[in-house]
Order: structure tokens, then sequence, then C-alpha cells
């Protein structure tokens, strides 16, 4: 056989690969479309019940007034304005398939209830990927807003708050305090892996979250996120040296009340150490003896306005 006969045989062998192997990218390509198209096209709806999200949120705005502070968690009107202001002045668009009002529904039902997804798919009627997209589309509207409004009403503390000067336990003793320090612990869903620093005291994931307040019961900072385990110190030192958080630094001579876990420095007030220092201890057992103990009974006392707007 000559070189040419070899050439011509080799060539036609080549060419039958090239042909095969387009054959099987063809019909890779092919059962790749039908997937698709039964997974995306043909699939069986699952949310097809008649009694839609938007259904539901307009039962709650025309029903009793109980029932949307119960499923919203606050009331109607509050609900109303809250939608209006995330549209008007944060940018929050409705979508072609849910309306701002259920947008937000869905953000205040799963937050107020913990709601899993599937649960918040079976009361709105949308797809799991329209809840998580949703969710976090009001979210970061919501997480701006909240720049506006977790803040001090006046950020140089020059008036006095009424909770103290009309009260002669805090009156003129605690003339110069302007809020509250403290932090508390929030159930929160992680990753398996990376749990365990999430653990400690309840054996669920929880986060740290840091918070301030004024003694109107109003936040004027909070930082979510820290794991369970993170100490109180720590977290704290940290919010004073980040400048991107915007802590509200007590001016000269003003101050917040920290509780004992905190470190003495100009500006946090803690109580005396080694005395009885919470209520439940001055309940047990009786009134409070000597200065320090006097001192810090009405220090507990004055700091628990962070608890109760905590609990609110």
């Amino acid at each position: 056989m000559s070189y040419s006969d070899n050439d011509s045989e080799n060539e036609h062998e080549y060419n039958e690969d090239i042909e095969e192997d387009i054959l099987q990218l063809v019909k890779i390509g092919v059962e790749m479309a039908v997937d698709h198209h039964i997974k995306y096209y043909m699939k069986k709806l699952c949310r097809t019940s008649p009694h839609t999200g938007w259904m539901f949120v307009m039962e709650l705005l025309n029903g009793h007034k109980d029932r949307c502070h119960q499923q919203l968690r606050m009331e109607k009107d509050v609900f109303i304005k809250l939608c209006k202001l995330l549209n008007e002045s944060y940018g929050l668009k409705k979508g072609t398939e849910v309306t701002i009002e259920e947008a937000v529904a869905m953000f205040l039902i799963t937050l107020g209830h913990g709601l899993c997804n599937r649960m918040v798919q079976e009361r709105f009627q949308h797809s799991g990927e329209t809840i998580s997209r949703w969710f976090g589309i009001v979210l970061e509207v919501v997480s701006r807003m909240s720049i506006d409004f977790i803040k001090p009403k006046d950020p140089t503390f020059r008036e006095i708050p009424s909770k103290i000067k009309d009260d002669g336990r805090y009156w003129p003793y605690f003339k110069d305090c302007i809020g509250a320090i403290d932090r508390t612990h929030i159930p929160v869903v992680v990753p398996r892996s990376n749990q365990i620093k999430y653990i400690e005291r309840k054996d669920i994931p929880t986060q740290n979250v840091m918070a301030v307040c004024d003694f109107d019961m109003c936040f004027t900072f909070a930082w979510a996120g820290w794991e369970d385990t993170a100490h109180d110190a720590r977290i704290f030192m940290e919010a004073l040296r980040n400048d991107i958080l915007h802590f509200p630094h007590p001016p000269r001579g003003k101050y917040y009340l920290v509780d004992a876990g905190y470190p003495y420095m100009q500006g946090y007030l803690g109580p005396y150490k080694g005395e009885r220092y919470h209520l439940p201890d001055f309940r047990r057992s009786g009134q409070p003896r000597g200065k320090k103990e006097i001192f810090n009974h009405a220090h507990s006392s004055l700091r628990c306005t962070i608890e109760r707007t905590f609990g609110v």
C-alpha cells in the first residue's frame, strides 16, 4: 500500500472520529435541553392554592386589628406607613408577581415567627426561590433604612432624659448619663460546619448582639452577627475602634451605663464589683446597705431600661 493510500485511510478515520464527537456533543446538548424543558416548563406547580399571598395580606389589613399585630408584629397603620417609606425613600419596588406589601409581609413574618422558607411558601403561594430572593431584597432596603433610624435623636446629648430628671432615685446623681449598653443572644441558623462557635448556653446556635439604647427605650446603636462565644468586652472594644460602625461615642462629661463585664473606662460607668448588683439579689436579701450597694441598686434599676427595650 502506498503512502497516499495510508494518508487517505487515516484522514477518513479522522473525519469519522470528528463526526462521532460532534454527534456525541449534539446528543448531550439535546438531553440537557430536554431535561431543562421538563424541569422548568413541564414541571407540576406546587403552590396552586387559590388563596394567594396578596389575599392573605389584604385579609390582615381589612380584618381585625389583632390579626395584623399577631402575624406581622405591628399595627395596620404602622405596616402601611413602613411599606410607603420603604418604597418612596429607600427604593423598594414591586415585582411582576410580588407587591411591595406582600414582600414586606413575607419579610416580617419570617423574622417575627422564625418561619422556614417552606412555611412561607405555603402561606404566600410562591416558590422557594421567590421567597428567598425577596427576603434578601427587603433585608437590604431595611438595612439602609436602619442607618437613619438607629441613632441618637440628638448626637450632642445636651438634653437630660426625663426619666432621670423626673425621678428622685436618679436625679441629680445620673444627670450626665445618656443611655445603657448591653448584649442579648438571638437564635440564628448557620451551616452545621460552623455551628460550634455559635453554641454555648442552651445547645442551640445564637449570635451575640450588642446594643445601646436611650431612656426613651429607643435603640441608638446595634451590632449583630457575633458568635455566641465572643466575649462582651471584645465586641464592645471592636465597636469603639471601628469607625465604619458609627458608634455614638459619649461627649466629654457624659457616659453610658454598663455592667461589670465591660472594661472600666471614661464614658462608660459600671457598678461596684464584689457588691450586690442585680435587682433580684436585693429582693431576696433585703434593701441595699452602704453607699456602694445603694449606688449599685440605682445603677441596676436605671440600666434595666435596655433589658426592657430588648423585650418590647
